[in-house]
């Protein structure tokens, strides 16, 4: 492990000429055009080099030092490196993924993968060192410092917790360490599962990919480049620290398994010394966290002994924060319940628990409890269930899916006991619906009377065009084109009892938004009559039906046929009798 540049410092301190040797000393063994990178751009001029004015993905907040080790990352003949080289395999997967889809969506930017790794392994040693779940979620959340604007940037709380549990001030969260308000803004969907997390390394690698692509920047150029990590974190040191690993995986970098990487030594800022997944907001800027051995804090004298820890807030001091404690639920970045009928709602309900002063408590029983007059129900048809927060104070309903009744309703969450502890989700299920029918045949329907039509009505619904599913449908044989009301004779449907019906309900289009309807028949009265589909959504399709009278039989009867054969003449005896003279 190379030394730690700026492990005793804070931002901005680091001078010009040590940011240079740093990068200087990392090209001086790396391929060509490294070098020049650590010559001549604003990297070796740091200190000539103002940031850019404005917001930062992170907030400026600490980030690690540690320079690369100048050897290769790629292990020589299939052997071991330092798993400080490698990158865990679902992070490395994930900063792929992001490269691939911004090249097809930007390719101007040239975005390469080895630059979210560069900053993802600045900001968070590669999410702690892989160590995420399949999905890619971080197994616990990372969070930088409350930004109090004690040796930080002062940014009050813009989430409402929602993403950092802190209801005072903003945090950075996630493996590449966005501030909510950021993430507000450039939040992706990297892994296709429908949320937004700053905590799932596909979602934040793909927005920090887009965050550097932004204002049409051409990574491939030195100054859009530097442009575009100095805007992720407003730090000359900063920029040195990213330029130098990403030349150093740009030379190749080898996978190593999810949760084995190391973590490097430190970060920028001595307050805040590693990385800690507890999202507990500590609001007193007066708080000291233990010193680290060996780092000179925890001498006689230094800070009162220095091993006192933040004392988190609203629970009287040194114990973490009991059920008991909890005063309030608040919503834990849900967004819009809102689904079509069939549907699983894309949102899950989420709530912290938390103490009257902000802090998270965990292992708090909430109940999640569906109320209103629907058929909408969680995961196994149940209205309620119960679900423990976790360490950072979370609890998460299940999957809610919405029946076939559309709707307003209301999920509520609660900690039992604790009647000030609820909160009220609006929910909506969305019928679906068609704003178009037309039949798939334009084959005349004719039937005789008394008998069956040899062709059903087929029809196919769409909504502003496209294929309109799952939409439920009437049908009905109405008196006339004025007239909606069931006809009383005609054509018509048979009933499972077998007698005649003329109006179909609960029909639904299929996956392809296709309507068959059953076999129709035809009674004794001859003419022209109409069959109404009707959609919710409205879409409407009238479609005609004729039923003629039955052709006469042509072939005689057997009596026909004797009465015939005596008709043209009279018997013999009867022509003698009729005889002249007679």
């Amino acid at each position: 492990m190379a030394p730690v540049i700026g492990r005793r410092l804070r931002r901005g301190t680091v001078t010009a000429a040590v940011a240079a040797a740093a990068v200087a000393a990392l090209a001086a063994s790396q391929a060509p055009g490294v070098t020049d990178v650590g010559r001549e751009g604003p990297a070796a001029g740091a200190a000539d080099t103002p940031p850019p004015s404005g917001d930062s993905a992170t907030g400026d907040s600490p980030y690690y030092t540690d320079l690369p080790d100048l050897k290769s990352p790629v292990p020589p003949n299939g052997g071991n490196t330092k798993q400080e080289a490698g990158v865990p395999a679902t992070v490395l997967d994930a900063y792929k993924k992001a490269e691939a889809a911004l090249n097809k969506d930007k390719p101007g930017c040239n975005l390469p993968w080895q630059l979210l790794a560069a900053i993802g392994k600045v900001e968070s040693g590669q999410a702690r060192g892989g160590r995420v779940d399949a999905n890619g979620t971080t197994i616990k959340p990372i969070l930088g410092p409350p930004l109090n604007g004690n040796g930080f940037a002062k940014i009050t709380d813009t989430d409402k917790g929602a993403y950092d549990g802190d209801t005072t001030h903003d945090r950075a969260v996630g493996p590449m360490q966005f501030i909510p308000s950021t993430w507000a803004t450039w939040g992706q969907d990297g892994n296709g599962d429908g949320a937004k997390d700053p905590n799932n390394i596909y979602d934040a690698a793909l927005a920090a990919g887009r965050y550097l692509c932004a204002n049409d920047r051409d990574l491939s150029d030195e100054d859009d480049l530097h442009k575009a990590i100095l805007s992720y974190n407003r730090s000359t040191e900063y920029l040195n620290t990213v330029l130098s690993w990403l030349e150093y995986y740009r030379k190749g970098t080898h996978e190593i398994p999810d949760g084995t990487g190391a973590l490097p030594d430190d970060r920028s800022d001595t307050r805040y010394p590693g990385l800690r997944p507890d999202p507990t907001p500590s609001n007193s800027p007066s708080s000291k966290p233990k010193p680290r051995p060996g780092s000179g804090d925890d001498k006689p004298g230094n800070n009162g002994g220095g091993s006192t820890k933040p004392t988190p807030p609203g629970n009287g001091g040194s114990q973490k924060p009991t059920p008991a404690d909890v005063d309030m639920l608040a919503n834990a970045g849900t967004g819009d319940l809102v689904a079509k009928t069939g549907n699983a709602f894309g949102e899950r309900v989420a709530v912290r628990a938390l103490t009257e002063s902000g802090a998270s408590v965990p292992k708090v029983k909430v109940r999640f409890t569906v109320s209103g007059d629907t058929d909408a129900r969680f995961e196994g048809g149940v209205r309620s269930v119960t679900v423990t927060t976790n360490a950072q104070g979370k609890a998460t309903a299940p999957v809610l899916k919405a029946g076939q009744k559309a709707g307003q309703f209301v999920v509520q969450a609660r900690v039992p006991g604790k009647a000030a502890s609820r909160v009220d989700f609006a929910a909506q299920t969305l019928a679906r619906v068609a704003d178009a029918l037309a039949r798939t045949s334009d084959k005349a329907l004719v039937c005789e009377t008394d008998k069956e039509f040899a062709d059903q009505v087929e029809v196919r619904a769409t909504h502003k065009g496209k294929v309109a599913d799952g939409v439920a449908a009437t049908a009905t044989m109405i008196k006339s084109a004025t007239d909606a009301s069931a006809n009383d004779k005609g054509p018509y449907f048979k009933g499972a009892d077998g007698k005649p019906l003329r109006t179909l309900t609960g029909l639904k289009t299929n996956a392809n938004g296709v309507l068959k309807l059953p076999k129709m028949y035809a009674d004794g009265a001859a003419g022209t009559y109409l069959l109404r589909v009707v959609t919710e959504g409205g879409a409407t399709l009238t479609v005609e039906l004729k039923v003629t009278a039955a052709e006469p039989d042509a072939t005689p009867s057997p009596s026909d046929s004797a009465d015939a054969g005596a008709s043209p003449g009279a018997s013999p005896s009867a022509s003698t009798s009729a005889s002249p003279g007679a």
